[in-house]
């Protein structure tokens, strides 16, 4: 288990050797909350790298990542705990075929640790050996008010109640990274538990700087032109924007087709790397891949 950033440089440094590039302001927020203990609570666009922030901490702390990927209709139930309920009933027959068993032994043991199946943030709250795990909650804004109500009350208090066994309570904070892409408000009550991060499109050099970390292998000139042409693309209305994860997506087609720099051609045959709605794809085909990758390249040699 490593130990825990003394400062956001080291915060930063840490999230960089797990080849996560972040600026100085997202690298403060989450200094912040591995010193204070604080949940972090991180909303933007979808693709911008809020659910790897929590896989980077994860790895840079020596931690295990618990993931709790939310839902519409999730309940506290799903997301705790649940009875292995095949488990037992194989259980009640065998103990049935075997002469019967005593009524209060036969309910302890169903009702025990060998048949309780521990979702996330029962995980979250038992002790591990390497640490505090780091708990993503990812995509809250998916749930609904009653799943946020619960949650602002294990935030809280770090503990669980399971009835026929009792109260589970961490012994040491987990690592709490929330997620939202804002498809709604999530309640402010529950930001108010936590440090607050909006995760927006990088600026062209640390979209550079992104894309050298996680695709070394690309050529210089065909990341400047994929980052460039994918910051043109952000400027049209589309549907849904590309984000970082999309850029690192369609470098990675690009240089399994051994390309050395972007063409119309190109572009046209791997659009499906980048855009993820037919309309978009519709609109940016033919002579408006020509015009962007145009404005990309002029984009390019305006900072030269």
């Amino acid at each position: 288990m490593a130990e825990r950033p003394h400062d956001i440089d080291a915060t930063m440094a840490m999230l960089a050797a797990e080849d996560y590039v972040c600026g100085r302001a997202l690298g403060c927020v989450a200094y912040l909350s591995l010193a204070l203990g604080k949940p972090l609570f991180l909303e933007g666009e979808a693709g911008t790298g809020k659910t790897e922030i929590a896989k980077a901490l994860a790895a840079g702390l020596g931690r295990r990542l618990i993931r709790l990927q939310c839902y519409e209709g999730l309940d506290a139930a799903s997301a705790i705990y649940e009875w292995n309920f095949a488990a037992q009933m194989i259980a009640i027959r065998t103990a049935e075929a075997a002469g019967g068993a005593e009524r209060g032994a036969l309910q302890d043991e169903l009702f025990s640790d060998r048949y309780l199946i521990r979702r996330p943030l029962l995980q979250a709250m038992e002790p591990h050996a390497e640490g505090p795990p780091v708990l993503l909650i990812d995509e809250v804004d998916r749930t609904d008010e009653p799943f946020e109500a619960f949650l602002l009350e294990a935030l809280s208090d770090f503990q669980v109640t399971i009835p026929e066994i009792g109260t589970v309570r961490a012994p040491e904070p987990p690592v709490v990274v929330l997620t939202s892409n804002r498809t709604r408000e999530v309640h402010d009550a529950l930001k108010r538990r936590c440090l607050y991060h909006w995760v927006d499109y990088p600026a062209f050099d640390r979209e550079m700087e992104i894309l050298r970390a996680r695709v070394p292998q690309i050529d210089a000139r065909l990341s400047a032109e994929v980052v460039a042409f994918v910051q043109s693309l952000r400027d049209l209305d589309l549907f849904k924007s590309p984000g970082v994860a999309e850029s690192i997506d369609w470098a990675r087609c690009l240089i399994a087709l051994d390309t050395v720099s972007l063409s119309p051609e190109v572009i046209a045959d791997t659009l499906g790397a980048v855009l993820k709605y037919q309309d978009d794809i519709a609109r940016v085909r033919g002579s408006e891949v020509a015009r962007l990758l145009d404005e990309a390249r002029a984009r390019l040699g305006s900072m030269t």
